[in-house]
């Protein structure tokens, strides 16, 4: 899993008949305090994630787990909004 910061959405009219209707979000790997340092990817949404939320990402085959994406040719998902961060005692970052 990778922590990412949704930064953008992508529109896709022409694609798969397995990712009609699902959202591709644009989203950047980003450090244990929400500040994106990675490129960007884009990630099939199964959590209604929006613009600005740090979210749990999963690739490669793991991204077929879900249920909105099983058996799905996709290669990143989101599947969870992060609410806290919280590293060696710390909180490093908290939804506001």
């Amino acid at each position: 899993m990778l922590i990412a910061r949704v930064i953008g959405t992508t529109v896709a009219t022409i694609k798969d008949e397995k990712l009609v209707g699902r959202k591709l979000l644009i989203v950047r790997q980003a450090d244990e305090r929400g500040v994106p340092s990675g490129k960007p990817f884009v990630a099939i949404d199964s959590v209604d994630a929006g613009i600005g939320d740090l979210v749990l990402t999963a690739a490669g085959s793991s991204a077929r787990q879900t249920h909105a994406t099983k058996d799905t040719p996709v290669d990143a998902v989101i599947m969870a909004i992060i609410e806290t961060l919280e590293v060696d005692g710390e909180i490093t970052f908290k939804k506001s």
